[in-house]
């Protein structure tokens, strides 16, 4: 699913899409097509939802800490932490890709792009 920022004019637009903190209800990515100053109100939404959903995994961390150092944790306690730390570490995941996407591209990945592969310094 491809969201299309309205705040923006169409020719400003980035070139590169902004993958969302949500999936759509099948599952599947969502995209955010928006100018690259990333301020409009979808962008802001994106923004808060990945605060959140960062916050959540900063808490179950301590939360797993904890349960881990309790010798009386259950097996069935156990496995709930697991599939919560696997969805959180898949949030965190798309989060992470999101942003390094949106990475300016350096001058010095430009200069390494041009060398030639076979010629390493010597």
């Amino acid at each position: 699913m491809i969201y299309e920022s309205r705040d923006i004019d169409v020719a400003a637009a980035a070139s590169r899409p902004r993958l969302l903190p949500w999936s759509s209800v099948g599952g599947n990515p969502c995209y955010l097509l928006t100018d690259s100053t990333g301020t409009s109100h979808l962008s802001r939404i994106a923004d808060n939802v990945e605060a959140v959903q960062l916050g959540m995994a900063g808490d179950l961390l301590d939360h797993a800490a904890d349960l881990l150092g309790d010798s009386k944790a259950t097996a069935p306690q156990l496995r709930f932490l697991a599939a919560r730390l696997t969805e959180s570490l898949h949030e965190v995941h798309r989060i992470a890709r999101s942003r390094g996407a949106r990475l300016p591209e350096s001058h010095e990945d430009q200069v390494l792009d041009a060398a030639p592969e076979d010629d390493l310094g010597t």
